[in-house]
Parts: C-alpha cells; structure tokens; sequence
C-alpha cells in the first residue's frame, strides 16, 4: 500500500492491486477510510467520517490532485500520465 501523501492524521495511499481500475486515492485516519475517484473528483464510499471531515478531505485531493493522479499513474505505470 504506497502512501501518496500524508496530512496531519490522513494517509492518502494506493492498494497495489487496483491498477486496472480508473485512478482513485484511499483516505485513512485511524479506524475511518474513504475512496475518492480523481478524475473527476467524486467521493466513491467512506466509513466512519462524518461529512465535514469528508469535505476537508476533498479539498485536500482538490489541492493536492495533480500530484495525486501523477503519483497514481506512476505507480501504476499507464500510458495517460
């Protein structure tokens, strides 16, 4: 699971075996996660955040979105990067 990105108590990271899948980035902080697609930027499901943390964290990946989708295409190694 390569981290991406971490920001206060969030972890932004990748399961290695989701590289068929459009890009996306998993959000964690202790027992919470949530998945957001970046491209375009939609909140695909979440556990255990409540919506005004949901939304600070969407505007992280809005912040953070280019070096986000770089980092996934780079691990991943697709050909759109």
């Amino acid at each position: 699971m390569p981290t991406a990105l971490r920001i206060g108590r969030y972890r932004f990271f990748f399961f290695n075996n989701e590289g068929r899948e459009h890009p996306h980035i998993h959000v964690q902080a202790e027992d919470r996660a949530a998945k957001f697609w970046l491209d375009p930027i939609e909140l695909a499901a979440y556990h255990g955040f409540k919506v005004h943390e949901l939304n600070g964290i969407r505007a992280i990946v809005e912040e953070h979105h280019n070096d986000l989708l770089e980092a996934w295409h780079e691990h991943f190694r697709t050909e759109d990067a």
